[in-house]
């Protein structure tokens, strides 16, 4: 069975927001690209560096740490190499889900 995390409902994702989250562990950056929600690890596999704050264009998000990019839907860096964590997300009832893999597997 899947492990849900719902995402606060304080928190604000309209087109073109972003927003961190922490929760079971992890430190997620949500980004609603052209009214799609993604979901990733905050976290650079680089150095650290806190992708939620970094400068979007379209869905590639660039690390402001070191200057990475990585697909929002993929996790996938440009031009490949290093990849961050990326989670499904689900939206039910306007409300917004990020998908954790099953307990016991390390896939999203």
């Amino acid at each position: 069975m899947k492990r849900t995390i719902d995402v606060p409902a304080t928190v604000d994702l309209g087109i073109g927001k972003r927003a961190r989250v922490q929760a079971d562990g992890i430190d997620f950056a949500l980004f609603n690209v052209d009214g799609r929600t993604y979901a990733i690890d905050d976290s650079c596999p680089h150095n650290g560096g806190s992708l939620g704050g970094g400068k979007l264009d379209g869905r590639m998000v660039q690390c402001p740490a070191h200057g990475m990019r990585f697909d929002l839907a993929t996790g996938c860096m440009r031009g490949g190499g290093l990849a961050v964590r990326n989670y499904p997300v689900e939206v039910v009832e306007g409300r917004i889900r990020i998908v954790l893999g099953d307990p016991g597997t390390n896939g999203a």
